[in-house]
């Protein structure tokens, strides 16, 4: 059985994570208080202090990056807000968009209840995407997202009306509940360490992603 933390890379000042599906990053509020959550479990494993540098969604798998101190907190920190970390993720998404390769940009706002929306009192938001697959009702993108808002894959998806697969907030509800989870995976980050090394992590999509692909 593979164990709930997966270890992609590691040094004394960050690990760098394989998240499953349906674990949440940070705790969670409200009924969701409860659940397991990423942060928790790291902390517990490594006996130490765990900073929280980016976020994947709950339902969302792949790789994710922790910071062990406030130096590498800081240093990842500015390196996301300056946008030298480059993350590109597994997307599939209903229907077929008919160019190869496009950008995004569109503003990003919250609309409450959990919801985000393109709007334009939003923040700036660009996501580029390139089609690897076509499938009978579904594209499978290679998406790399040049800022980091929340929900910011589903939403521009949903934008254009090629919403994520299995993505039961944004997409049809009746349609998603068919998919047992959401089809985005985190498979490469691409950054300079702390110590000056450049570091290129990739983790191929687990097989409750694979396992959906031959019914798209």
């Amino acid at each position: 059985m593979k164990p709930l933390l997966e270890t992609v890379f590691e040094t004394d000042d960050y690990i760098v994570v394989n998240k499953p599906s349906g674990l949440l990053t940070m705790p969670g509020r409200g009924p969701a208080a409860s659940e397991k959550n990423l942060l928790a479990l790291l902390t517990q494993a490594l006996k130490r202090p765990m900073f929280v540098v980016h976020r994947l969604d709950k339902d969302a798998s792949g790789l994710i990056l922790f910071a062990k101190n406030g130096a590498a907190h800081r240093y990842f920190s500015l390196l996301f807000e300056t946008k030298e970390i480059k993350k590109k993720y597994l997307v599939a998404v209903e229907g077929h968009i008919g160019e190869k390769r496009g950008e995004i940009d569109k503003p990003i706002q919250a609309y409450g209840s959990g919801r985000m929306g393109v709007g334009f009192n939003g923040k700036a938001s660009v996501t580029r995407y390139e089609t690897l697959e076509r499938y009978k009702k579904a594209d499978l993108l290679e998406v790399e997202l040049i800022t980091g808002r929340r929900h910011q894959i589903r939403v521009h998806m949903y934008y254009i009306e090629h919403p994520v697969i299995g993505d039961r907030l944004y997409g049809d509800p009746a349609k998603q509940a068919a998919y047992p989870r959401l089809m985005l995976h985190s498979y490469s980050l691409e950054f300079k360490d702390p110590a000056g090394k450049r570091k290129l992590l990739k983790a191929d999509p687990p097989k409750d992603f694979l396992s959906v692909l031959p019914f798209l």
